[in-house]
């Protein structure tokens, strides 16, 4: 990880096309600005997080679904 230090109004870049600027900083929080193409997908890491857990457990969620239909099925046949 690069540690770097910034003071409000100035920026670093990111390859190429992709500025990051401080555009406000207060006692326990820091505000910042992206400047990327449409293309460069950016979300905080939180809903990143959140969205990989929703995606695995819709990926999942059919598996048990079928599971539990065959348990049914299986139990009305008896």
């Amino acid at each position: 990880m690069l540690v770097i230090t910034r003071k409000v109004g100035e920026e670093l870049r990111i390859g190429e096309n992709i500025r990051v600027t401080v555009v406000e900083t207060n006692k326990d929080r820091v505000k910042i600005g992206i400047d990327a193409p449409p293309d460069v997908r950016i979300i905080r890491s939180e809903l990143f997080d959140t969205e990989k857990f929703n995606i695995q457990a819709a990926v999942h969620k059919p598996a048990a679904d079928l599971i539990s239909m065959i348990k049914k099925q299986q139990g009305s046949d008896t």
